[in-house]
């Protein structure tokens, strides 16, 4: 096939990938948000171990998320933000990733993880209903649904019930994350999206931990048809636990031979003046694949990685 006969195969699903977006705008916009626009270069990313970030310019990187930028402006007291942008990462590529990807982020001051799951549900069946899905979903020969009450596991629960152990602080961290690909995460969000929640406190580097259970953190993952959509949780607001956690993170990643960041210290700053808040970044490439019942999310994406040219040699 060519390139002119593949990308017209597109259409259907970049039409509705185009309505998808307006209607998430919408809501956002109808909802009192304020839609920003932070930087997609950034000098310092937030340490993860295991998200690696794509350098760029000397002494920058593509920025993994807008996470950082946006909180730098609840602390300067914005009360609800969204933004819809390109977030880049490094060594990603598969059925469901690429290493640049569309996001939407969405934060609100004073509120938690709860808030955020009501944002999700309302979300969802706003766009389902003006893209005229809400009675005829399926994905993959799967039947789907998006009114009624969504299912909700913790961590716990759902590794008990699928994969047959409970994590534990001590967490064994490649047991864990082979299992939740390979015995959880397929059984979640069928017929209707699922929120799984409250994950162990070790994975969890910028959640707030949970009040009376310390051991988890007060996060959660959407997951509808099988995937991951969203990722959400009520924010950490002490800057020293914080700075902690990241200084953990980097020397994670320097034992690992990975590359190493400074410490986002103009973030750290900020944290001084952050009241309570929750946030969320949402996949919107997957949300439109399972939308389109599309087997790839090179369906959904007009130029996937390998349709981008190759590079100059330096």
């Amino acid at each position: 096939m060519t390139e002119q006969e593949n990308l017209a195969a597109k259409l259907p699903f970049l039409e509705l990938r185009c309505r998808v977006l307006q209607s998430i705008r919408h809501f956002f916009l109808e909802d009192g948000f304020l839609e920003v626009q932070t930087p997609l270069r950034t000098a310092e990313p937030a340490p993860e171990t295991h998200i690696d970030a794509i350098p760029a310019d000397p002494g920058y990187f593509l920025a993994t998320s807008p996470e950082l930028y946006m909180k730098r402006l609840l602390a300067a007291g914005y009360q609800k933000i969204f933004q819809l942008c390109h977030a880049f990462r490094q060594n990603e590529r598969g059925r469901y990733h690429h290493p640049e990807f569309t996001l939407l982020e969405w934060y609100h001051l004073n509120a938690d993880y709860k808030t955020l799951q009501i944002d999700c549900q309302r979300l969802l069946e706003r766009v389902c209903s003006e893209m005229k899905l809400s009675s005829s979903l399926a994905y993959q020969g799967r039947s789907l649904e998006i009114h009624g009450s969504w299912t909700s596991y913790t961590v716990r629960e759902a590794f008990a019930e699928f994969a047959g152990w409970e994590p534990s602080h001590d967490i064994d961290q490649n047991r864990f994350d082979m299992d939740l690909v390979e015995k959880v995460e397929h059984h979640l969000g069928f017929p209707r999206p699922c929120f799984l929640i409250d994950y162990p406190a070790t994975q969890a580097a910028l959640a707030r931990l949970k009040p009376g259970d310390s051991s988890v953190a007060e996060r959660f993952e959407l997951y509808w048809a099988g995937l991951e959509l969203a990722n959400g949780f009520s924010e950490l607001t002490d800057p020293d636990e914080q700075r902690l956690r990241f200084r953990t993170a980097l020397a994670e990643r320097k034992q690992a031979g990975l590359l190493t960041y400074p410490l986002p210290e103009a973030f750290l700053r900020s944290m001084e003046y952050l009241s309570p808040c929750a946030g969320i970044a949402l996949g919107v490439d997957r949300l439109v694949m399972i939308l389109a019942d599309a087997n790839r999310i090179d369906d959904v994406v007009a130029f996937p990685p390998e349709a981008q040219g190759t590079p100059e040699s330096p």
